[in-house]
């Protein structure tokens, strides 16, 4: 660190580490500032010293509304501690963090929320379902990576000040799209796994042949036809009719309760 720069490795760690909080104060009317601020404070203190004007403005600048991404803010909060020590102009981090904080939630969204953390989920599901403890313990390491990045986030926000904006701006689309496509890509091969129905019917044929209308018909022909069937049923309704998630849920294990039901019923008439 040079003579000229007051902020330590340190207290970028710090900074990482306090931007867990940043929801810890959520309200509707600035949504994330009163813990936005909180996270930043002790670095802002040791910014402007004694100099309790120039603290003050810069704590009411950061109470200011803000929504973006918790797992990425602290890039966020590093890129504007870099200009805030730099002695910036106020006008100019009061901009960035307008003009940052939304393609970061989008990216973060995308990444975070739209990708990593549902194929986690699916795959420890897998696992718990088989009763395999590395079930749990794979998505606690994974969601225990996510957090420990944040500090990496912001020790990069802060190293690459001003370089960093370009990217950001030129790229944020590109980028959340992408993870975006990896994520339906995945979650929606998940589906065969997922997606369960089985038809008992059993058909006669010519001969006195029986054939399975499951497995001899609809897998052999298209597996996966049925779940995949219900699956786009569901979300046509949700997207195209406004269908309650929750109607939807409960309608679902009403139809396969009637739907068990009438499967006894034929196999006890069999």
């Amino acid at each position: 660190m040079s003579e000229s720069k007051k902020l330590t490795k340190h207290d970028m760690t710090m900074l990482g580490i306090r931007s867990s909080f940043l929801q810890a104060s959520f309200n509707y009317e600035r949504m994330q500032a009163c813990g936005f601020l909180w996270s930043m404070l002790p670095v802002l203190k040791k910014i402007h010293g004694d100099d309790k004007e120039a603290l003050s403005l810069a704590m009411t600048d950061n109470l200011e509304f803000i929504n973006t991404h918790p797992n990425l803010v602290g890039f966020l909060m590093g890129l504007m501690m870099s200009l805030e020590e730099g002695g910036a102009d106020h006008d100019t981090i009061k901009g960035l963090k307008l003009a940052l904080f939304g393609p970061i939630a989008g990216i973060g969204d995308a990444i975070f929320w739209f990708t990593i953390l549902p194929i986690v989920a699916g795959i420890s599901c897998s696992f718990a379902s088989q009763g395999s403890i590395l079930g749990p313990i794979i998505f606690f390491l994974v969601y225990l990576s996510i957090w420990i990045l944040r500090i990496v986030w912001t020790h990069l926000g802060y190293n690459l000040g001003t370089k960093s904006i370009d990217i950001i701006t030129e790229n944020s689309d590109t980028i959340a799209n992408a993870a975006t496509i990896l994520g339906i890509t995945v979650i929606g091969a998940l589906i065969a796994s997922y997606v369960s129905i089985n038809l008992l019917p059993v058909i006669e044929v010519d001969g006195g042949i029986k054939v399975a209308v499951q497995t001899e018909f609809f897998d052999k022909i298209f597996p996966n036809f049925l779940p995949m069937c219900v699956t786009l049923l569901c979300f046509w309704l949700l997207k195209k009719k406004q269908v309650s998630p929750i109607v939807l849920i409960l309608a679902i294990i009403g139809l396969s309760i009637v739907a068990s039901a009438v499967s006894l019923c034929f196999l006890h008439l069999l």
